[in-house]
């Protein structure tokens, strides 16, 4: 097997990669579809987040391509860490070329001053099993939710909207399409910010947003054109501050499917079912902007009780399979390896 970087100018192999993507997807993910080609492309180029980091694609003798990884060399918090772990195609599984690329992405992490890999993989998958095999360590286990909006109820929605709004007197809706406004820059940084005591791993730091980053690496498929995005937010009447936010994108590609990005309340605003109003406009909004939606998907951590109570008041169902967080020392990656 052959290991090269990838060159972000040589589209043959970016699409090579994609294919991979595609098989992997067909055959660990039963419940969403593959990522758009452009949107793969992105973050064979930047990740997300524009997160520096590695692209490096394995090839078998004859040339073609088994597996390929982007490993995310994150800069702003969790500097001691690298994360997302190899992509193997289906069809060559079991040969040996998962456990090469891996021991690869290692030596590169190593060399980035990495002291930990981490990865995210579908419960149940080949690269769930792969990393029990190895050792690595389960650091959280995430739920998968799905709203079939056309399971939901007549009524529901609007006795939704009543009940929030008796709880959240004294706050207004705002909303948007496409990248956040500028405007709305140091507000939303500081309700992102709220999220940092939302369970995570043991050792991994929480993101820390100013405006400036928003700004910089915030809405990155969203600005290229990629994805629909759309956003809500909660503003506090008496102060101007933002107390909540809720965001969806939708790919053109696969406009049925929603994707539920962060949703959060900050700590003195917590309290006035500010989470259900702005899931609830949520709603109101995408009927109007994406009627041809059928569900929206999301991942709650299983401590997490308050957002999944949320989810469950608005149509929720909690389906199989869900997402697991491994990660492993780099040392004994490559002890094991």
């Amino acid at each position: 097997m052959r290991i090269e970087p990838w060159d972000p100018a040589d589209e043959a192999t970016a699409l090579g990669c994609y294919e991979v993507h595609r098989a992997a997807t067909a055959a660990d993910e039963p419940l969403e579809p593959p990522m758009s080609a452009g949107s793969f492309g992105l973050f064979l180029r930047e990740g997300f987040e524009k997160t520096p980091g590695e692209t490096w694609v394995a090839s078998d003798a004859d040339g073609g391509i088994v597996g390929f990884y982007r490993m995310h060399l994150w800069d702003l918090e969790n500097v001691d860490r690298a994360s997302i772990g190899p992509v193997i195609h289906p069809a060559v599984r079991r040969r040996g070329f998962g456990r090469a690329l891996l021991r690869h992405e290692a030596e590169r992490a190593a060399a980035n001053g990495r002291s930990v890999l981490s990865g995210v993989v579908v419960t149940g998958s080949a690269g769930a099993v792969f990393a029990q095999a190895l050792g690595a360590k389960l650091e959280l286990d995430e739920a998968r939710r799905i709203q079939y909006l056309d399971k939901i109820a007549p009524g529901v929605i609007a006795a939704a909207r009543r009940e929030a709004e008796r709880a959240a007197v004294g706050y207004s809706l705002v909303n948007w399409t496409g990248p956040v406004p500028e405007q709305f820059y140091a507000p939303l940084a500081n309700v992102m910010n709220a999220f940092e005591d939302a369970p995570r791993g043991e050792d991994v730091e929480p993101e820390a947003w100013t405006a400036e980053r928003i700004r910089d690496r915030g809405d990155t498929w969203v600005r290229a054109g990629l994805m629909r995005g759309y956003g809500v937010a909660a503003l506090h009447d008496a102060t101007g501050e933002m107390a909540a936010y809720t965001a969806v994108v939708v790919d053109p590609e696969a406009p049925q499917f929603g994707w539920q990005q962060l949703t959060a309340v900050t700590r003195p605003h917590r309290g006035h079912r500010l989470g259900l109003l702005v899931k609830v406009a949520m709603l109101e909004l995408l009927a109007e902007a994406e009627p041809q939606l059928t569900n929206i998907q999301t991942g709650n951590a299983a401590a997490n009780q308050h957002m999944i109570a949320v989810n469950e008041q608005l149509g929720y169902e909690a389906v199989e399979p869900g997402w697991q967080w491994y990660e492993m020392p780099v040392a004994d990656i490559l002890g094991r390896l």
